[in-house]
């Protein structure tokens, strides 16, 4: 018995001592992202927790708020190979995924070789991901949920770690294409990009129409990144906590009892919306300098985690409602 005890207290030491690198390694990224990212710090916050947390973001803003030199910035701080897509509504599967071209050796034999697409990447920026072809978005969803594709029958797994962070327009424009609900449900977080305080708009304007612009250096790599990752899912979450996302979670479904919710929301979030909540907690635990998740994370991630997994009756709909009117009703009730 004494034995199994002294392991576990060397197993807290040990998670304890990582943590506390981890939290060193985090603040300096966060630093080194402000050098070119000046304000929407809970962009930033919540775009680096999917990637902290091993998941795939969805940053959703008018053009122009400087969502994909986020990615690009995130990419090199990282040090994560990235790579761009720009969807269009030609953009075939194949233009992601790779294609079989035919080679032809010195005797004239032919052979089909796999040529990778730019979905072979650690950080894929997949810009506007709304105008692209509801087949063309499914290849994407596909890769993110399962980490490899397969082409003429034979798979392909895609490099560690694998991220994904999409950037759509909220405008009703010509030409784009709604993410289905199912699909929605595949990334960990959406992120709201809002225009930028009047500050930090002021900062833009001096320090990016220059001569010289800053680069951000990179801090951590791939390897390190995983680490970080994997500390993530190993940190201990207080049965407070548990219950409190189960709650939070239940109560945004229909038929669980909650009066406002019956009345306002067709349907709510599935069971990822807990695990995504149990993962982005621990990591902004992290993210904030602490070692243990607290209700005050379960409550700031409320909505990016649950806005896009529930949609609002027409009747709310109708009375100039939205999800996230909806969501902070319940953030409310939850604080009691």
């Amino acid at each position: 018995m004494g034995m199994m005890k002294t392991e576990a207290s060397l197993d807290e030491k040990a998670i304890v001592a990582a943590a506390e690198k981890a939290l060193s390694d985090i603040a300096a990224i966060r630093t080194e992202v402000s050098k070119v990212i000046f304000g929407q710090e809970s962009v930033v916050e919540n775009t680096i927790l999917a990637v902290l947390s091993g998941g795939h973001a969805l940053l959703v803003g008018v053009p122009g708020l400087a969502k994909t030199r986020l990615v690009t910035t995130l990419g090199e701080v990282l040090g994560l190979a990235a790579n761009r897509i720009q969807f269009t509504p030609d953009l075939m599967p194949s233009d992601i995924l790779g294609s079989e071209v035919m080679d032809q050796d010195d005797s004239g034999r032919r052979s089909f070789r796999f040529v990778k697409g730019p979905v072979f990447a650690q950080l894929l920026m997949a810009d506007e991901i709304n105008r692209a072809s509801p087949r063309t978005q499914s290849a994407l969803l596909q890769a993110m949920q399962e980490y490899h594709i397969t082409i003429a029958g034979q798979r392909y797994d895609l490099p560690a770690p694998f991220h994904v962070l999409a950037t759509q327009n909220p405008l009703e424009q010509e030409g784009t294409y709604p993410l289905p609900e199912a699909q929605l449900d595949r990334f960990l977080l959406q992120v709201d990009v809002n225009y930028p305080e009047l500050a930090a708009e002021r900062q833009i304007l001096l320090e990016t129409t220059g001569l010289g612009e800053t680069r951000p250096a990179a801090i951590i790599d791939a390897q390190r990144l995983i680490e970080i990752q994997t500390l993530v899912r190993q940190m201990p979450v207080s049965e407070t906590v548990v219950d409190a996302i189960l709650s939070l979670v239940r109560s945004a479904r229909p038929g669980q009892g909650n009066a406002s919710t019956d009345k306002n929301v067709a349907w709510g979030p599935g069971p990822r919306a807990g695990q995504a909540m149990m993962l982005c907690a621990r990591a902004r635990a992290l993210y904030e300098g602490r070692l243990a998740p607290s209700l005050d994370d379960i409550f700031a991630l409320a909505e990016p985690i649950l806005q896009h997994r529930m949609a609002l009756t027409f009747a709310a709909r109708a009375e100039g409602m939205s999800v996230r009117d909806v969501i902070a009703g319940l953030v409310k009730q939850a604080k009691g």
